[in-house]
């Protein structure tokens, strides 16, 4: 299973999270210190375990590679669209 490590308040960990959902995945999520510095080895966020134990870090690595692995699932244009309609600062990932 992926492990997602992340903050709800992380608009990086947002749209990981977000296209995780499109894409139907489940995942894992762990929660970190607020203050990098008091994150294990000043962690950055998101950071996502895959499955076969490769360690992404940040949206810029993490998006392209759950694209190059998965397919969006059917109703994942339903997603985009309730997000848009339901978050409010809500950023497109296309």
């Amino acid at each position: 299973m992926l492990e997602l490590w992340q903050a709800e308040w992380c608009p990086h960990s947002h749209a990981v999270r977000q296209r995780l959902t499109e894409l139907g995945l489940d995942f894992v999520a762990h929660q970190v210190a607020a203050d990098k510095d008091d994150r294990p080895d000043g962690m950055e966020i998101p950071r996502l375990l895959t499955e076969q134990g490769e360690v992404l870090s940040g949206e810029e690595e993490i998006l392209p590679w759950l694209d190059e692995h998965f397919d969006e699932r059917d109703d994942a244009a339903r997603h985009r669209a309730k997000a848009r309609a339901e978050v409010k600062d809500f950023a497109e990932l296309r």
